[in-house]
């Protein structure tokens, strides 16, 4: 199969090559997907898991990408709940290879049934965007209507889910991101938005949960922001800053079949968007991943038309 591969972690997305790989079997729980489109985040190629599988071992030549959608192929012993011929969509392990690819082998409880109605392309850019979205709001943040959220990144793929989620649940929405992100932020649902780039972050005033996806210092900043008993949520490591009163929680994205369910349904309602900024070929892939200007949202890959 045509699968884009990394050996060498210092080169980044420009190490990336296309290449002929073998097609993968399926484990105890596994099934095998023909993958339709796969989304990608670039920061994975710095994840170690991308390098090494579980014990810690070298497993490069590695597939990156995470996010699938698809048709299962095979099935391995002892699958169960997922059929030959199904559409899929879902988030794959770690430390196993990936979605860049014309096939994957993914343990069948990380995916979760792509209804009909919806494209492949929507479908791969949901898993990591939705899920991250979902469990930082619910599980992490508590988030609960009336509440005020602040989330930074609001024009990007998960900022964006984060934005149209919490305004879905009675929440306050102020977005941030730079100036050429305002219209998108409130596009998808933002009451305000925060140039990062020449207005104060700290003239928001006191918010009850952040949702924080770029860290550094403007991580640092938020959390002074934090009103008593809210939540500083991030996805980008733990914060320098604790909120004085409040907690400060960093997570993991997890697969979870129910949560994927209850985001494409909202998708084929209408009441959740997606953010795909480009969509690109599997031969075309390397270039698309190393863009050379900057892409607002998702860039997909679809390695079967």
């Amino acid at each position: 199969m045509k699968a884009i591969v990394v050996t060498d972690e210092a080169a980044g997305t420009a190490g990336m090559t296309l290449m002929e790989r073998p097609d993968p079997e399926p484990a105890l729980n596994d099934v095998v997907v023909q993958v339709h489109a796969s989304g990608f985040v670039p920061t994975e190629l710095a994840w170690p898991s991308t390098w090494t599988d579980r014990l810690g071992r070298d497993r490069r030549p590695s597939i990156p990408g995470h996010e699938l959608a698809g048709v299962v192929s095979a099935l391995g012993y002892g699958t169960t709940g997922l059929s030959v011929g199904q559409r899929v969509f879902g988030l794959t392990d770690w430390t196993r290879d990936g979605t860049l690819a014309e096939c994957v082998a993914v343990e069948a409880r990380n995916l979760a049934p792509l209804p009909g109605d919806v494209d492949f392309a929507v479908g791969a850019s949901l898993p990591i965007s939705g899920l991250t979205a979902w469990q930082g709001l619910f599980e992490h943040g508590r988030l609960r209507t009336g509440q005020s959220v602040l989330v930074h990144g609001a024009a990007g793929a998960v900022g964006s889910m984060v934005t149209q989620l919490a305004r879905e649940f009675g929440a306050y929405v102020i977005g941030t991101g730079r100036a050429a992100d305002r219209q998108t932020a409130l596009d998808f649902g933002a009451h305000e938005f925060v140039d990062l780039g020449s207005e104060a972050l700290e003239d928001v005033g006191g918010v009850d949960l952040v949702f924080d996806v770029i860290g550094g210092d403007i991580g640092k900043r938020s959390a002074g922001l934090i009103r008593a008993g809210g939540t500083l949520v991030s996805v980008v490591g733990p914060s320098e800053a604790r909120p004085a009163h409040g907690l400060a929680i960093d997570f993991v994205v997890m697969p979870d079949r129910a949560q994927l369910d209850e985001i494409v349904q909202r998708v084929r309602g209408g009441r959740l968007r997606t953010n795909i900024g480009n969509v690109a070929d599997l031969d075309d892939a390397v270039a698309a991943l190393n863009p050379t200007k900057r892409v607002t949202g998702k860039t997909i890959i679809r390695a079967r038309s």
